[in-house]
């Protein structure tokens, strides 16, 4: 490690015996505290609480401080990527006059020191509880002006590494002008997501981790004495020349670098690789431990620069495409980017035949990054399906540019979805699901619904696929152009329906949100450029001329009289609300909202409108009888199964009422004697109605206790008599043969009655 005690390095350091407690203690989200039991009341009183009592003392904890929590994770991510040098204090000395301390104490201060026998890495945190923008102008002049001071410090303490700056920020809104000052600097920016994004690969990866960050820190750098040359195939494939060659795992793992569709590779965009699963790679790294290997070709795509990669002809090689010689590659960091295959050469990263072992490359050389996505698709569209959310992402990268407008327009709502759930300054972040992130309570809204709302709206216009037909009230003449204005008016749109719906906000898809989810946001969007278009028609806006906040200023009294609407809408009707899924509901959704601002604000009254209110004393009828229908399906199936499991083949004889029974048996004779096969035969069962499902839960109270009580009594229905218990299918039966009969229309109370009916039975997802 060319470390010594008497250096001033190694005491500041952690020991490597300790490092794994000291990493527990930086990645958990409390400070621990051991105090005599006479003291606890005082650490109380300062915010403390009790975790756990020991004989004499008592364990307490408390959340650690935003900016400590931060500093404690970027420490912890340089721990999980192996790391042998990292400092042991909060505080941290280079030579005589330079202190490294942590940050709170109002100076720019460094705060996690981390090392091995290649790289050394200087730290600076920044961290914020709610996100703002800052120029680091401070940070930026102070480690100028102290680089000098620390790399001489490091050349006498640990000579020969290539040393980094780093700027970890949390929470802060990064500008183009700042990214570039930092890069001019030579400063390394990582944001939270790119801490996150080292401790998620480092658990999968282990050490292989580190060749990831590597690749991202020194892209481009020399690797020392990286041995280049490779026996090559030089080939044609699909107008581009290729190389096929053999190379062993450990060289091609410094070379190698994977876009992951994570927002910490948001400046290479576009990305498109999916994170390395750990289950898979342990399975492929016992595998090539045991023997195993893998005939498959890695495919990757080599940085070649103007003059492509040098290749020596071997002199008896045959005048044909196919050429033999000796490959010289790159001896740069990411010079060569995965584009399949990644777990098979990961999988190599841990097993003592990464060096020995000789593994199937095939090389495009300098591919456009639209080139690289394109054929990732193609070939995981032939193997592993790409999922729609991920191939969304991946298209809005690989269509930007197309030449067909129609494609561009695609692609430029699915950035706008993409950059709403990535951006810090887009209240939807975190609440939208990209690449292959799981969904949850909150993070439950889709690229493809934001996407369907924009093309439903009238924000872009409609193209052909040599220009824009119609331009959109938004359309500035191109992408980039258009995404510029139009990215930061739904940001400021979906900010005011947050904080005027801060009860919805916090619900997401959980039981009662509506707003947050999949179709209340379509309808949103959808409302939003009918806004738009009235403020237009009337001249008050043009959003391809006035600025941002212009535009909002003139929509925002429409959406008062809307999100008045929506706070106080009842958890019924909210249900109601939730199950406005398929085109005809999200559209019934979207003609509501409409509705709600016509109502407060008269002259908004968009085409359309007036004929939905006319038809809506029947539109509740379709929606019903699909339910009901599946209701009666569900009730055919369970209360059979049910039955059959209690009494055995004794279940009709033992658990439907002798009159049921003959009514059905006698409706099934009727409908069977004019078939001609006996297969079509239809039985008693087949012939039930939905009263007779009430029937036989009101047979006996035994049987209502031991066999359906427990599944057919609703929620609020626990108290009254057994017989009442499954009333609810009285009401249902009312309905159902109101909605049978064509001009009569069902209430909205009815509907919400089979909604509700529908939802207990949990016949259907929710949004």
């Amino acid at each position: 490690m060319n470390v010594s005690p008497e250096n001033g390095l190694s005491a500041q350091l952690v020991n490597e015996r300790s490092v794994a407690t000291e990493t527990r203690k930086r990645l958990s989200q409390y400070l621990f505290e051991t105090v005599p039991t006479v003291r606890q009341s005082d650490y109380e009183a300062q915010g403390w609480v009790q975790d756990h009592k020991l004989k004499r003392s008592v364990v307490l904890r408390k959340l650690k401080p935003h900016d400590e929590l931060f500093v404690d994770r970027v420490w912890a991510a340089f721990s999980r990527l192996q790391f042998p040098m990292l400092n042991k204090e909060k505080s941290f000395s280079f030579g005589s006059v330079f202190t490294v301390s942590s940050q709170g104490n109002g100076d720019t201060s460094f705060d996690v020191f981390a090392a091995d026998e290649e790289i050394a890495l200087i730290v600076l945190c920044r961290s914020v509880e709610t996100p703002i923008a800052s120029s680091f102008r401070q940070e930026i002049d102070a480690i100028q002006a102290w680089r000098a001071e620390v790399l001489r410090s490091l050349r006498t303490w640990i000579p020969g590494r290539k040393v980094k700056f780093i700027l970890a920020t949390s929470n802060f809104i990064m500008s183009e002008a700042t990214l570039d000052r930092l890069r001019g600097s030579d400063i390394v920016h990582m944001d939270e997501d790119t801490i996150d994004y080292y401790l998620e690969l480092a658990d999968h990866l282990g050490p292989a981790a580190r060749y990831q960050l590597l690749g991202s820190l020194f892209a481009g750098s020399k690797i020392p004495g990286l041995e280049t040359r490779v026996a090559a195939i030089q080939g044609r494939m699909g107008g581009h020349i290729y190389y096929s060659f053999m190379i062993e795992p450990a060289r091609l793992l410094k070379l190698g670098y994977i876009l992951h569709r994570h927002k910490a590779n948001s400046e290479l965009m576009p990305t498109y690789q999916r994170i390395i699963k750990k289950s898979r790679l342990k399975s492929i790294a016992q595998f090539v431990n045991n023997g195993g290997y893998f005939p498959n070709s890695i495919i990757v795509n080599i940085e070649a620069g103007a003059r492509g990669l040098p290749f020596d002809r071997a002199a008896a090689t045959a005048d044909t495409e196919a050429r033999i010689g000796v490959l010289h590659l790159p001896q740069t960091y990411r010079a060569a980017y995965i584009i399949d295959g990644q777990h098979r050469l990961y999988g190599y990263a841990g097993s003592h035949r990464a060096e020995s072992d000789l593994v199937p490359v095939v090389a495009f050389l300098s591919l456009p990054r639209a080139h690289q996505v394109d054929l990732f698709m193609q070939i995981n569209e032939n193997q592993q399906a790409v999922p729609k959310n991920l191939r969304n992402t991946l298209n809005a990268e690989l269509l930007y540019e197309s030449p067909d407008i129609r494609e561009q327009t695609k692609a430029l709502k699915l950035r706008i979805a993409q950059q709403l759930a990535e951006r810090k300054a887009s209240p939807l972040r975190g609440r939208i699901v990209i690449g292959e992130e799981k969904a949850d309570a909150l993070r439950c809204i889709t690229i493809d619904s934001i996407s369907l709302g924009l093309d439903r709206g009238n924000f872009i216009g409609s193209p052909t696929k040599a220009a824009m037909k119609e331009p959109g009230t938004f359309y500035r003449g191109g992408n980039e152009p258009t995404r510029k204005i139009l990215l930061p008016f739904l940001e400021l749109s979906f900010a005011y329906l947050r904080d005027h719906l801060q009860a919805q906000w916090a619900l997401g898809k959980a039981d009662g949100g509506f707003v947050f989810v999949n179709n209340g946001i379509e309808a949103f969007l959808r409302i939003l450029s009918d806004i738009v278009d009235h403020l237009v028609a009337l001249g008050e806006v043009d959003p391809r001329t006035d600025s941002t906040e212009e535009v909002f200023a003139k929509v925002q009294p429409y959406l008062d009289p809307l999100a008045t609407f929506l706070a106080g809408i009842s958890y019924t009707t909210a249900a109601e609300f939730r199950r406005m899924y398929g085109s005809a509901g999200r559209a019934r959704y979207w003609r509501k909202l409409q509705g709600a601002i016509n109502s407060a604000i008269p002259e908004f009254d968009p085409l359309g409108l007036a004929e939905f209110r006319e038809n809506e004393s029947t539109a509740f009828n379709a929606d019903a009888y699909r339910m009901i229908s599946g209701i009666e399906k569900f009730l055919k199936a369970d209360v059979r199964r049910r039955l059959e499991d209690h009494f055995g083949q004794a279940w009709e004889k033992q658990g439907i009422p002798i009159q049921v029974l003959k009514e059905a048996t006698a409706i099934a004779i009727d409908k069977n004697y004019d078939k001609r096969e006996e297969a079509d035969d239809v039985e008693p069962w087949d012939c039930m109605h939905l009263i007779n499902y009430l029937q036989i839960f009101q047979k006996s109270f035994k049987n209502w206790e031991v066999i359906f009580q427990d599944r057919y009594t609703r929620p609020g229905d626990k108290s009254g008599g057994w017989k009442d218990k499954a009333a609810w299918l009285q009401e249902l039966n009312r309905i159902r043969n109101k909605v049978s009969h064509a001009g009569t229309p069902v209430t909205e109370r009815e509907y919400n009655f089979v909604v509700a009916i529908d939802t207990w039975l949990g016949l259907h997802d929710e949004q």
